[in-house]
């Protein structure tokens, strides 16, 4: 036995020691090597992020060419009385090019009260001359020009931009935009509204369309689309069903070609925000950060209410049958509100928590259209579009408190239609040469698994619903890779976009103006 004292333990306890250090030394000079490799200055860490968004950064569909806007010329001497010029928008610091905004009727009836805002846009040096997009908010009553400064228009104030910048990624570098404030009682847009269902809305949204055509008489005879985004997956469906079918429509001499609509109200609420929701929030554990304790109580709802599994078991490829609701209501059974209970315990975690983008936390972002989160937040008065030197540049009404989402009630009794995957959608789907129905994978106010029960619960073309499994990391964006899924039946195009919120042109441009050029035959693939 061997004591502390002994030569050979000192010998021992040496060879021990000089191990150890030697372990000690290649320790700290592997950490100082991974500290070296890791450590970067801010410029290098700059560089990296500027090379990286460069992947973000769409290639032209043609050359650029001069003038930067593709002009149309009106001959109908109203149209002047309209035109915008693009040096004079208040602060934006660069041309825009010629546009044309302004207040026209919902009929040809003299007496017309009732009016709608609208904004037009010629095509970019890479629009086609040939097409039309048609583009709305949802709501119902929110604002289009939402859609415009910060989504699709030729510049862009997104949320927590210092100023107005060049969108690359608008879509009138696709071709001419008609942004329009609808229905009645939106923005701008001028009388009382007395609508009470889609048909409704459609009948007067086309009599605009009318109006505008008769002033702007060289856009007739071009290939129009059908967008928007959100409760606009009831207007879009049923916008084009009544161009397509409808005699009062024969007179608007535009060809539909298709419709894209964005994280839209398609079905039932029960379906499309309460069944997806539990798994949802376990997708999304790290982001919403509650305790095991809660989560699970949350599934002990789900199995309670049969929303556990419910995808599993019934939205299958092909479908087995029709797809049955969980319970006994359209929205959510006594006790079964779990979409509530999980935006109401996230708002405890995380005040800023955004259903438009699960991700955002403080500090919240000011915007100036005053709508930067889950809810209406004024940073800065007047609102931008609420300011008279915008309201003056773009002939808007001066008398007229703008807000982004309407005050007044544009269905004063409710919308009597049914969910458009219950009626039109089908028909408009058959009808068009292409539609795109798109998903941003980071919405919480309507989750992309209810699009896809609504999907396989709707029959077109002869079968009930996709035949084949949606497969993962098919989406795929030019010079970015997999960025979500993309599938494609019998006429319907169906993608879902990762890390992008509701409003995807705004979350994720590249991929909603690529998944626009599928959707008007300039690429093959979304």
């Amino acid at each position: 036995m061997l004591t502390p004292t002994s030569p050979s333990t000192c010998s021992l306890l040496g060879d021990k020691m000089l191990s150890g250090l030697l372990l000690a030394l290649s320790v700290v000079g592997s950490f100082a090597g991974a500290d070296a490799r890791k450590m970067m200055t801010k410029s290098e860490m700059h560089a990296r992020q500027v090379e990286a968004a460069k992947r973000f950064e769409r290639t032209p569909r043609a050359a650029p060419a001069a003038p930067p806007v593709k002009n149309i010329t009106f001959t109908n001497p109203k149209a002047s009385q309209f035109y915008v010029d693009g040096t004079t928008i208040p602060e934006v610091n660069f041309d825009v090019g010629p546009s044309w905004a302004g207040l026209l009727p919902i009929s040809a009836d003299p007496n017309e009260t009732r009016e709608l805002f609208f904004w037009f846009f010629p095509p970019g040096p890479e629009g086609s001359l040939d097409d039309l997009i048609f583009w709305t908010n949802g709501g119902p009553g929110c604002s289009s020009l939402e859609g415009f400064l910060q989504e699709n228009g030729p510049f862009q104030w997104g949320v927590g931009t210092a100023q107005p910048i060049v969108n690359v990624n608008s879509w009138t570098n696709l071709s001419s935009v008609l942004w329009v404030e609808q229905p009645v009682g939106t923005g701008f847009s001028q009388g009382k509204p007395n609508i009470t269902n889609e048909v409704d809305l459609a009948a007067q949204l086309v009599g605009f369309m009318e109006q505008f055509l008769e002033v702007f008489s060289e856009l007739k005879g071009k290939k129009l689309y059908i967008t928007g985004e959100s409760y606009a997956g009831a207007y879009v469906p049923y916008i084009a069903d009544f161009i397509y079918e409808n005699p009062l429509a024969a007179n608007l001499n535009l060809s539909l070609q298709g419709i894209w609509i964005g994280d839209p109200v398609l079905g039932w609420d029960v379906v499309q925000a309460q069944i997806p929701v539990v798994d949802f929030v376990h997708k999304y554990e790290n982001v919403f950060a509650f305790n095991e304790t809660f989560m699970a109580e949350l599934d002990a709802i789900a199995v309670e209410c049969n929303y556990a599994g419910y995808y599993e078991k019934f939205a299958t490829y092909p479908p087995a049958g029709l797809l049955p609701l969980p319970g006994k209501s359209t929205e959510a059974d006594r006790g079964c509100d779990v979409w509530d209970t999980v935006f109401d315990a996230a708002l405890i975690k995380n005040p800023a928590f955004n259903i438009y983008r699960i991700f955002d936390t403080f500090p919240i972002l000011w915007d100036v259209l005053g709508f930067p989160g889950s809810f209406p937040q004024t940073q800065l008065s007047p609102l931008y579009f609420d300011r008279a030197d915008v309201k003056a540049a773009i002939h808007a009404p001066a008398n007229v408190d703008w807000t982004e989402c309407s005050n007044i009630n544009v269905f004063p009794r409710g919308d009597a239609s049914l969910p458009s995957s219950f009626t039109v959608l089908p028909n408009v789907i058959e009808k068009s040469v292409r539609s795109v129905i798109a998903h941003g994978l980071a919405d919480f106010i309507l989750i992309a698994e209810g699009a896809r029960i609504v999907i396989q619960n709707m029959t077109w073309n002869g079968l009930q619903g996709f035949q084949t499994p949606i497969a993962n990391d098919s989406f795929i964006v030019d010079g970015v890779g997999s960025l979500g899924t993309a599938h494609t039946e019998r006429g319907l195009t169906f993608l879902e976009v990762e890390l992008s919120g509701h409003m995807i042109p705004q979350y994720s441009p590249l991929a909603a103006f690529q998944s626009m050029a599928f959707l008007m035959g300039f690429r093959p693939t979304p």
